[in-house]
């Protein structure tokens, strides 16, 4: 079992996950109001992976990622499309799985919805009011953050600076402005409530995820993960409920960096966003888990057609080498150059998940394998990419080649059209992907390049 070292938001160290003992992982997942983003895609992809990196290693590994089925977008969404909010919510959650299964990554190990959380819900508000760091006011309850001394420790923000946003509430029921909303009261215009021991209405956001996160993991578990964007305010206010309730929660909080556009998030509110099944569609699912961790995922990663066309040409020379190679059995001891290299990709996945650290050894492998025989090479270019999520790289006849059959056809369409600088453009693109289109009598076809 390989030493595994994770980069703590709150502390700003490298914590060291204890051996033998469970990891729990809990990474927050979407608001569905909407078809998911590529970017709401990356949080999915590094926890899916780096639960399955743990596990090789011998961790006995739980991951949970909740969908969030009621919030004040779902509400306006809904409302949008002429449709009642429930049923609205369930065909976005049914639309989110589909998307993240084309990944295929599988699935977490539960996906708990907040509509099926309320008991724990008000269960965990009741504990916060019973102890003073909560109170009822019309019908809303808010936390009051000032009972709460750490309040501010994972931020680092100055007061000043602090916007509750959404789960702002009413200013006229709050003791302080910075106090934030646990339960919201039922509200006109709005088609679903719950009871409560304050009356009918609906759980706040960031009530919600510390409910699910401790009844599926327990008041204590190892990693608490997300998006850089939800430091502040959600993921300071989870730690404030829970520990504000006794509750230990959290030991390691683990934030990805956000996939941007021209320098800014990717968000439905900017308007900037590009559909996770379009990318699926446009490049194939191998492209798009190559380019979610070509990057650090700590690190902000840049969208872009350059981006995603270079991490479709990196899968295209996987592919290719896979088509080029014999993959056998082993037979006899693998060169030293593929233990070495097996060794230091598994070391810089435990190293704080260093999955671009990790591509390099592959593709350094590659072009060791390519230029000789390397005892070894494809056997254990296959058992990385798994770790990767990107096995089916292996077998590359086996649906892989979605995206460079629906460019030969595009190609085609163009010839036939006499758009011959499009034809053209089209063949570069082919070529930089690592194929080369053979002209005959029998039409085009796609060659590998050697």
């Amino acid at each position: 079992m390989r030493e595994v070292r994770i980069k703590d938001t709150l502390s700003g160290e490298l914590r060291t996950l204890p051996r033998g003992e469970p990891v729990g992982i809990y990474a927050c997942g979407p608001t569905v109001y909407s078809r998911i983003h590529i970017g709401n895609a990356r949080p999915f992809v590094i926890f899916m992976l780096l639960t399955r990196f743990l596990e090789s290693e011998g961790y006995e590994a739980t991951l949970v990622i909740n969908v969030t089925d009621i919030n004040d977008k779902i509400y306006e969404a809904a409302k949008d499309a002429s449709e009642p909010s429930e049923e609205f919510a369930k065909r976005m959650t049914s639309s989110y799985r589909q998307d993240t299964d084309a990944l295929g990554l599988g699935r977490p190990d539960a996906e708990p919805l907040a509509s099926e959380s309320i008991e724990g819900i008000v269960r965990l508000i009741s504990e916060l009011i019973d102890s003073g760091h909560a109170y009822e006011s019309g019908g809303d309850v808010y936390f009051r953050v000032s009972s709460f001394e750490d309040y501010g420790k994972l931020s680092n923000r100055r007061t000043e600076d602090m916007d509750q946003g959404e789960e702002a509430g009413s200013a006229s029921l709050k003791e302080s402005p910075l106090d934030f909303a646990l339960w919201k009261a039922h509200k006109e215009g709005e088609d679903t409530s719950w009871g409560s021991p304050w009356g009918p209405g609906r759980p706040g956001w960031h009530i919600e995820c510390s409910a699910m996160a401790e009844e599926n993991l327990g008041q204590s578990f190892a990693i608490h993960g997300g998006g850089s964007d939800l430091v502040f305010p959600h993921h300071e206010n989870e730690i404030a409920q829970s520990q504000a309730a006794g509750h230990p929660f959290a030991r390691i909080w683990m934030h990805n960096g956000m996939v941007e556009t021209a320098a800014e998030k990717m968000s439905k509110s900017e308007g900037n966003i590009f559909q996770l099944s379009e990318a699926v569609d446009r490049y194939g699912r191998e492209a798009v888990v190559a380019y979610l961790i070509s990057g650090h995922y700590r690190q902000p990663l840049a969208f872009g057609p350059g981006q995603m066309e270079q991490a479709a040409a990196g899968v295209e020379r996987l592919r290719n080498f896979f088509r080029l190679q014999f993959l056998g059995g082993w037979e006899g001891e693998p060169n030293p150059s593929v233990v070495e290299r097996r060794e230091t990709f598994l070391n810089a996945l435990a190293d704080d998940f260093n999955t671009p650290r990790a591509m390099a050894e592959v593709f350094e492998l590659v072009a060791e394998a390519n230029r000789e025989d390397v005892l070894g090479a494809p056997e254990a270019v296959k058992e990385m990419l798994k770790l990767l999520g990107l096995e089916s790289l292996a077998d590359p006849e086996q649906g892989g080649d979605t995206e460079a059959e629906a460019l030969l056809a595009e190609r085609e369409e163009a010839r036939a059209g006499k758009d011959f600088a499009r034809a053209d453009e089209i063949r570069d693109r082919l070529a930089a992907m690592g194929w080369e289109v053979r002209d005959s009598s029998e039409g085009a076809k796609l060659v590998p390049k050697a």
